[in-house]
């Protein structure tokens, strides 16, 4: 029972973290301001491994390379420790390589389930209040992703079938992903 409790609260707090790493590096590619509130909560979250990792690792124009080292760093530390909750025991030396890559793929669940919750948000909020404060950044973060789709689409009226379209490709992804994962841990 206590595995599972240090499991649940491990998944929750590399999951939120991941998240703003995530975010971090989406709002540098999207140049979004830095004096926005939602950037500034995010990047106030992330600094204190940021900054550190910025003096070695430069974020170039177009890619926020820190962040995503940051990020990769973050899936590790989080494999690692699961394994320890999981199997009681260090990591074997030989499993490293396969955790390295398990790392890139967990990022990029990271990222996939991220996108599917910005998408929902802007849905549901797009329905329920779309004049709300969050829609123009929600705006801002999905419009590179949904932009393409709306120009395969036909028009459907006014209603907008490309987050549908992004909630289906991301699911499959994630699929596929787990799917990846599960052979390269050989499960």
């Amino acid at each position: 029972m206590f595995s599972d409790i240090a499991r649940f609260l491990l998944d929750i707090v590399f999951t939120l973290f991941g998240a703003a790493l995530i975010l971090r590096a989406w709002m540098h590619a999207v140049r979004l301001h830095p004096l926005n509130p939602m950037a500034r909560g995010v990047q106030q979250a992330s600094n204190w491994l940021i900054l550190p990792l910025r003096k070695v690792i430069p974020a170039t124009n177009a890619i926020d390379w820190t962040t995503l080292v940051a990020l990769w760093l973050a899936a590790l530390i989080y494999l690692v420790l699961a394994w320890l909750i999981g199997a009681g025991a260090l990591v074997p030396p030989a499993l490293l390589p396969s955790l390295a890559a398990g790392a890139l793929l967990m990022a990029v669940k990271w990222a996939l389930n991220l996108i599917v919750w910005m998408t929902l948000a802007q849905a549901v909020l797009s329905w329920v209040n779309p004049l709300s404060p969050l829609m123009p950044i929600l705006h801002t973060l999905t419009r590179p992703l949904l932009d393409p789709i709306r120009q395969i689409l036909p028009r459907m009226g006014t209603v907008d079938f490309s987050p549908l379209v992004l909630l289906v490709i991301a699911q499959v992804l994630l699929m596929v992903l787990t799917r990846l994962g599960y052979g390269l841990l050989g499960i």
